[in-house]
């Protein structure tokens, strides 16, 4: 699966409509949130898989499934989304500063203004995948930068907070807050950032209460190392 390239034109709508799509889970991220979802899971406190976050993309539980046409269908639309996935990631690591989020725009009266709330709120899920682990960046030097982002994508705010996004063009101005404030969000997790945690299965076999302990006592199990777990 090559990862390299970046969504084209074409293949960004195809991946659009297809998260539109009545066969995607009604729950399903649209663009903007998927966007949101991906620069949180980059740029976070630790590495997480795909075959964790994925899972989500269609919708909150992690339950719900596409009704793909074919298996060929689903490769494809995961490759996109997994193509995605790599334009936040090499972006950050290459030239920060740059990176856009996937803001959609509205007209409010006769202003074009930037609504971020759907990003934000991907953003949000992100963080809730590893909440305990994001703890410390509000503590530190760069927790007012978290700021514009708990407003515009937490499930709740304080309601003397409310007049800060319900005010369109307020609203705006903490879009491009969020957008000059990630390079420093992710300059802040690089040196503190976790690899990937991996659970190992143990396949052998279980050993009995009855057997013989595995730790060459001579005992039973059940009178030896078993006791402890007891």
């Amino acid at each position: 699966m090559q990862l390299e390239q970046p969504l084209t034109e074409k293949e960004f709508d195809e991946l659009d409509q297809f998260l539109l799509s009545e066969r995607s889970p009604e729950d399903a991220m649209t663009m903007d949130t998927l966007h949101g979802y991906l620069t949180a899971i980059a740029i976070g406190p630790e590495t997480i898989m795909p075959a964790e976050w994925l899972p989500r993309v269609w919708g909150q539980d992690g339950q719900q499934a596409p009704k793909w046409k074919n298996p060929r269908e689903e490769e494809r639309i995961l490759n996109l989304i997994m193509r995605f996935m790599n334009e936040v990631l090499i972006t950050f690591e290459v030239a920060p500063k740059e990176f856009e989020p996937l803001y959609c725009e509205h007209e409010h009266n006769g202003q074009t203004l930037i609504d971020a709330e759907a990003w934000c709120w991907g953003f949000w899920e992100g963080m809730e995948l590893r909440p305990g682990s994001w703890d410390p960046v509000w503590e530190s030097e760069v927790a007012e930068l978290m700021r514009p982002l708990y407003l515009l994508g937490a499930d709740e705010i304080e309601e003397a907070e409310l007049p800060l996004v319900e005010d369109p063009v307020k609203a705006h101005q903490l879009a491009l807050e969020i957008e000059a404030n990630l390079p420093a969000i992710y300059r802040y997790w690089l040196p503190l950032r976790k690899p990937a945690v991996e659970t190992i299965r143990n396949d052998g076999p279980k050993t009995g209460r009855n057997d013989d302990c595995p730790c060459g006592s001579g005992k039973k199990f059940k009178k030896c190392c078993g006791a402890e777990q007891s």
